[in-house]
């Protein structure tokens, strides 16, 4: 039987690898995500095929618990919130890792090897941070922590010295595993360290914070299967961490910033939710706003358009009415193509999320560095919600908090339309020069009600 099942799980191993190979193209991503359903069916049945499971009552009960739960959460879920989704998805994995060392830890105490001792440890210490810091991360996505950065004097010495007791407390439980007190006091210490080394990070980082808190998951995870001589939680563990973070160093080169500098730099002071200052016009410019007429014969005489969509565009709920903007303007002929910010929106790749949810075509969708040199061949850009991945200040204001930041080159088109609620500056909370150009279009107003109206205008 233990043959069986760990050749059962090695081909759910492989089914898992397959769906995050499927996963790194939008055209692909469904049957990646079909594979690896599939790999976690095959996991689950292994697992129940264990011998010593002498009853499957709680078994059978938390299935149908965790079954309503997620099914109830995935059906409700509007697409504009899932990078909440997917920090509560990696605070989960992280509770789970610590509550099954902790049961396990409970259960065998010091029968324990020097190795699965370890492992417990770690298991409980990276699973408890991951989700404090994954439910902070949640509250600063949702509005209910402020997404500024939370800052105070001395806050890398505080969490530098809590660090410190996690790592003397650890010492202390693995040379006397029958102190239980201070094994609670591990876990309780790494709550609290979870949830302060995530306020102090900015809402513009948040891409990078989902990102390094699922790899934190996956390490917990493994660090459980290593303890628990679990097969399949190492494997999947392991994909999952090196994964996440692999996605975090591309994250963090695509803002050109170190992981260091994202963890410390308390970057992006901005709040989201508003209040911001709004741009006055400091780099020479002035701003100029368009009537919706102007906009619709700009788009009417264009023959080539890239329209970049960011977070505003997620926070308007109009992808769909702009899949239909651009499914009108590619009847009349114009040449359509969407322009995507690896670090546009809330979580990775947010923004190829929410344009598939609106059945926009995948071979329409290009990578930053794959559709950066066509812009200045470009009749016009239709800015959608984006913000610091567009401005210019990145290139040419060595002075800018952003400056070397891979931006998308829009500036270079002929005609900018760029579409904003109001002027308050993005997450970096500083002005964007692009507003500011003879080549800018602004119009101002809801997202979703501008394109709609936009497409009523292009009709008439």
């Amino acid at each position: 039987m233990t043959e069986l099942i760990n050749f059962v799980y090695l081909l759910s191993a492989v089914l898992f690898m397959l769906g995050l190979m499927k996963l790194s193209s939008p055209a692909t991503a469904r049957l990646g995500n079909k594979l690896s359903m599939a790999g976690m069916a095959l996991a689950i049945t292994a697992t129940l095929l264990n011998p010593e499971i002498s009853s499957f009552k709680m078994i059978i009960i938390g299935i149908a618990v965790g079954t309503v739960i997620g099914a109830v959460a995935a059906i409700r879920v509007k697409m504009t919130s899932m990078p909440e989704m997917v920090a509560l998805f990696n605070g989960c994995g992280g509770a789970a890792s610590a509550l099954v060392a902790l049961a396990e830890f409970q259960s065998a105490g010091s029968s324990f090897s020097s190795f699965n001792m370890v492992t417990l440890i770690l298991s409980v210490i990276v699973g408890s941070l991951t989700f404090t810091g994954s439910v902070i991360a949640f509250g600063k996505l949702q509005g209910l922590v402020p997404s500024r950065p939370v800052c105070y004097p001395g806050q890398q010495v505080v969490n530098a010295l809590i660090l410190l007791a996690v790592a003397v407390l650890g010492v202390v439980v693995y040379q006397d595993p029958a102190n239980l007190l201070f094994f609670y006091g591990i876990i309780g210490i790494s709550l609290l360290l979870g949830v302060l080394a995530v306020i102090p990070i900015g809402g513009a980082d948040m891409p990078v914070i989902i990102s390094l808190l699922n790899s934190y998951s996956g390490v917990a995870v493994a660090m459980t299967g290593f303890a628990l001589a679990n097969n399949a939680l190492i494997v999947v563990g392991s994909l999952v961490g090196a994964s996440g973070l692999f996605l975090t160093k591309i994250m963090c080169d695509a803002m050109n910033r170190s992981l260091a500098n994202v963890l410390f730099g308390a970057f992006g002071s901005g709040d989201s939710a508003g209040g911001g200052e709004e741009v006055a016009g400091g780099s020479g410019g002035s701003v100029k706003g368009y009537e919706l007429e102007d906009v619709a014969t700009v788009l009417e005489n264009a023959g080539s358009l890239i329209v970049v969509p960011g977070y505003g565009m997620a926070a308007a709920q109009a992808q769909h009415v702009v899949r239909e903007l651009c499914d009108y303007l590619e009847e009349q002929g114009v040449e359509v193509r969407y322009a995507i910010h690896p670090v546009a929106g809330r979580m990775p790749g947010h923004m190829n999320v929410l344009l598939a949810e609106a059945d926009v075509s995948y071979d329409l969708l290009f990578a930053m560095e794959d559709i950066n040199d066509d812009f200045s061949d470009t009749d016009a850009v239709l800015v959608i919600g984006a913000n610091d991945v567009v401005n210019p200040a990145a290139k040419t204001n060595s002075s800018s908090p952003i400056f070397g930041m891979p931006i998308l080159n829009v500036d270079e088109a002929r005609t900018v339309i760029v579409l904003k609620r109001s002027m308050n500056p993005g997450f970096a909370g500083i002005e964007n020069e692009l507003f500011l150009k003879d080549n800018t279009m602004m119009l101002f107003g809801d997202a979703k009600k501008s394109v709609r109206d936009l497409l009523s205008a292009l009709k008439e």
